[in-house]
């Protein structure tokens, strides 16, 4: 690291380096919500393959109930590791906002499965209509654009970072001219 003031912000010399200054935060964040992430997608994963191979439940209901507990492992270890470092708001906003945000991630990965089984599997049922397309509409291509949308709206709306400290008051002083 290098500066040539004392109190001057530390860098880190050439572009690696000044883009970790920049953005390490992010990457770690981002780390740690794909770690939590990877965690929930396992449970998930399992749970869905039990409940629609296993118990032989509807594809769209087994993933509904394996979603639901997965999300609320996620929101723990998102709550607790990943954003543990932001200011923690009302526990219940967090909760509901988050299950919200999820919601709608779990529509995303629904409507995947949806249009691959019941759209484009009406059209080549030998194809859209088995358990391999199921788990690749489901958990590849929802999963991956219900992942981007969760983590925007987890670190946009969830878990805020604590507001800016309030400007001072100044008083106007009619007679020093301001």
């Amino acid at each position: 690291m290098t500066g040539d003031q004392p109190g001057a912000p530390q860098t880190r010399p050439g572009l690696i380096g000044s883009l970790l200054d920049r953005f390490g935060h992010l990457v770690r964040e981002l780390s740690k919500f794909a770690t939590v992430g990877g965690l929930a997608f396992l449970v998930d994963f399992a749970l869905f393959n039990y409940l629609a191979s296993v118990r032989h439940m509807p594809p769209v209901a087994a993933k509904t109930i394996s979603t639901v507990i997965a999300a609320t492992m996620a929101f723990v270890g998102n709550r607790f590791w990943t954003w543990r470092h932001r200011q923690r708001s009302n526990p219940a906003r967090e909760y509901a906002l988050f299950f919200f945000f999820n919601g709608v991630g779990l529509g995303i990965a629904i409507a995947c499965l949806a249009i691959s089984r019941y759209g484009l599997g009406s059209i080549w049922p030998e194809v859209f209509q088995t358990p391999l397309a199921d788990n690749i509409a489901s958990f590849i291509v929802g999963t991956g654009l219900g992942t981007l949308f969760r983590f925007w709206s987890y670190r946009r709306f969830v878990f805020v970072e604590a507001g800016t400290p309030p400007v001072p008051e100044t008083s106007l002083d009619r007679d020093s001219g301001a």
